[in-house]
């Protein structure tokens, strides 16, 4: 089974436990979920024959939130070439905003630019819509899976 690692940027930690949670869901569902805390991305380039999920809520004027900023920027800056990787991203954000969803966005930009490859369109979570985005996220593991079953090599 391929291995899923999950990365978050979070400011009050809905991002953060939306991740969580999509860890334990994915974990049953057969896979290796690794949750891969802010601190830990130092120097990480995802391995492209695992799957990326990021997780990312929006600040400031659709800013990326600062516990996740270096790694976007040195992602941005060493500008390793991924065009086996298959990634997908959860935003999470507040549709009231001119910056919707901003950083996941941003995370889905750079990773384009990588080489990278989505997995599953981009899933924005407007908080103006629920209070708990991880059930948003939960619903979506559905498509994920389906994704996820139809790129085996």
């Amino acid at each position: 089974m391929v291995n899923v690692n999950l990365v978050f940027g979070t400011v009050y930690g809905s991002a953060q436990f939306t991740a969580e949670t999509l860890v334990k869901k994915i974990t049953a569902l057969g896979f290796k979920a690794i949750l891969k805390q802010p601190h830990e991305l130092t120097g990480f380039v995802p391995n492209e024959s695992e799957y990326l999920i990021v997780v990312c809520s929006t600040t400031g004027q659709g800013d990326i939130p600062e516990d996740i900023w270096p790694w976007f920027a040195q992602l941005k800056t060493t500008a390793p070439y991924l065009p086996k990787l298959k990634y997908s991203i959860v935003g999470l954000g507040d549709s009231s905003y001119d910056t919707f969803c901003g950083a996941a966005k941003q995370f889905d930009e750079l990773f384009s630019e990588l080489g990278a490859q989505a997995l599953t369109p981009r899933l924005e979570i407007d908080a103006t819509e629920t209070m708990e985005p991880e059930l948003e996220a939960i619903k979506w593991l559905t498509t994920w899976q389906a994704a996820a079953s139809a790129n085996k090599d």
